[in-house]
């Protein structure tokens, strides 16, 4: 028998709510109905629901194969079932049931054939049937929210974004937030939405889920998912925007092959994610990674606890960075279309200005940005030794390689530990793509279990 469970690539260690927060994995190992353990199959481990106490019987044998079959399906596409005897090694009778029960719980469908002179049961195609679950996510900002609604797979159906001004009341905010989620479900053509995923600004309660303020954001922020549950009747998962990003670029970004990393998150504000040996680390309250209230020497006071004002995000802060680069001489138009601060088209200017700038003054805004951040990295470095570091945020991105470059080098000078410094190629996108990682394993771990665990209750974020 193969050994179960194994650690998740990116678990939340921190209290009950890595129920949700990240997706549970254990390495793969299908078990024919004779009870006979095959080894792994080859690539990243599979999507499994959590039941360490689940006893070795035959119903056991086959809820486990049935789950990390739909995991192949999930990661391989459409499948045979020749093609899922020769990846799992279990026995043709055996596929077939697998294939079979499968089908009949409404799970996966005939979606071809395999080869244009290929007839019968043999060359049937199975794939997952993506529109059994409805994902949303969304990203929740001071100035408004962004909406996407995929299929259980992940296909992106509609999406929207919509501003929600400073000087809105919190009940109109809240109803211009909950009308645009429903009208991308409808564009989508969804009638219900199975999981909602929502990164937000803020401290999450680890024990609670609850997300509370720490810089003065907006009341409408914290009522959003108790509105979007009674009016969608959906499962919503709120989790703090970083953590999400960190989740994204650990999947899909600029740590997948690591499991120990920190990113630094440069948007509107500042922030931070620890992972830890495959584990998002969250802290007692939920508040890992609130660098901006790291005190800094030099900005004229120390931050409050309302308050981050004199913190590395007097420093690193969208607001910051526009005065710093005001201070050097650089500027740029803004752009209407930038969904982002604007501190991010003026790096991202400054980028492209520095190989060809007459008077060096791209290039020292990039200098002096470099030597602010490589201070709040220096911090991370010398508590945590992650050896990555990854600028995140549109900030992160619009520096590219080049602004990594620079903190990367004058981190080299501060700090004896040798760490890596990478761009985010994900950016503000980030938030998003994580929320919907979030969302989509927590419907497939709910849709996929067998039916024994299907009705058991899960700890949301």
């Amino acid at each position: 028998m193969c050994p179960l469970p194994f650690p998740d690539p990116l678990r939340a260690a921190d209290g009950p709510a890595e129920a949700t927060a990240a997706v549970n994995y254990q390495e793969p190992c299908l078990i024919d109905s004779v009870g006979t353990g095959h080894p792994p199959v080859g690539g990243r481990p599979f999507p499994t629901w959590k039941d360490p106490g689940m006893p070795a019987t035959p119903s056991t044998a086959r809820a486990l194969n049935d789950r990390l079959a739909l995991g192949l399906l999930e990661r391989e596409g459409s499948l045979t079932a020749g093609q899922l005897k020769q990846l799992t090694g279990l026995s043709r009778p055996s596929v077939a049931d697998l294939v079979d029960r499968l089908a009949r719980a409404g799970l996966i469908a005939v979606v071809g054939e395999a080869g244009e002179q290929r007839r019968g049961p043999n060359a049937r195609l199975y794939g997952i049937v993506a529109d059994r679950a409805h994902l949303a996510a969304l990203d929740v900002r001071t100035e408004g929210v962004s909406v996407v609604v995929t299929d259980l797979l992940g296909a992106t159906l509609a999406e929207a974004a919509v501003p929600i001004g400073g000087d809105t009341g919190t009940g109109s905010a809240v109803e211009q937030a909950v009308a645009a989620v429903e009208r991308v479900v409808k564009e989508a053509g969804a009638h219900r939405l199975h999981t909602v995923g929502i990164g937000a600004p803020g401290l999450v309660d680890p024990a609670t889920g609850d997300l509370h303020d720490s810089t003065g954001l907006p009341e409408w922020h914290r009522r959003l998912a108790a509105a979007l549950q009674e009016r969608l009747n959906a499962r919503v998962l709120v989790e703090n925007e970083t953590n999400l990003a960190a989740l994204a670029e650990r999947r899909e970004g600029a740590a997948t092959d690591r499991d120990t990393f920190v990113l630094l998150w440069l948007g509107h504000g500042i922030g931070a994610a620890v992972v830890l040996d495959g584990a998002l680390r969250r802290g007692a309250s939920g508040g890992t990674g609130e660098i901006g209230f790291l005190p800094v020497p030099g900005t004229g006071a120390l931050p409050s606890a309302t308050d981050c004002h004199g913190g590395f995000h007097s420093l690193a802060g969208a607001t910051a960075v526009a005065r710093l680069a005001a201070d050097h001489g650089v500027t740029a138009p803004p752009e209407p279309a930038a969904t982002g601060p604007h501190a991010a088209v003026l790096v991202r200017r400054a980028v492209e200005g520095a190989p060809r700038s007459a008077t060096g003054a791209d290039a020292a805004f990039l200098g002096a940005l470099a030597d602010r951040l490589a201070v709040g990295a220096a911090s991370a470095v010398a508590l945590l030794d992650p050896g990555l570091v990854v600028l995140g945020g549109e900030v992160g991105r619009a520096g590219g390689e080049l602004l990594a470059r620079l903190v990367s080098d004058r981190l080299a000078r501060m700090s004896p530990l040798p760490t890596e410094v990478r761009a985010s190629p994900l950016g503000g996108a980030a938030v998003l793509r994580g929320a919907l990682l979030t969302a989509g394993a927590a419907a497939r771990d709910e849709l996929f279990a067998p039916p024994s665990q299907q009705n058991v209750q899960h700890v949301d974020v």
